[in-house]
């Protein structure tokens, strides 16, 4: 049923497990609840759910320090990777299909 084939993940340049961190910023409003809920449903999709931890971030001074001006934000190991934007589950997948790598067989 998932969308991408995501395999057994890992960080790129990494020999250890997921250390994935997502954070998605805002104030806690309607776009943003569907944007963490969009995060959640990829990560479950793609297997990960339990590898990456994942944040809802609600303090306006740290959007200020991201560089995000317009909410919702969307942040994976500290690179801002979408502002003012509700991405879907299709969109997150494709965002973190760059992001990370399949484990080479063998």
């Amino acid at each position: 049923m998932g969308i991408l084939d995501l395999g057994r993940l890992r960080i790129p340049g990494q020999g250890e497990e997921m250390g994935m961190k997502i954070e998605v910023l805002g104030p806690g409003c309607r776009n943003c609840e569907v944007l963490y809920q969009n995060v959640t449903k990829a990560l479950e999709i793609a297997g990960l759910k339990d590898q990456v931890q994942v944040e809802k971030i609600k303090e306006p001074q740290y959007f200020l320090k991201m560089g995000v001006f317009t909410t919702p934000g969307l942040v994976i190991n500290g690179e801002v990777v979408s502002t003012a934007r509700v991405l879907t589950t299709e969109q997150v997948l494709e965002i973190l299909k760059p992001k990370l790598k399949a484990e080479e067989p063998g």
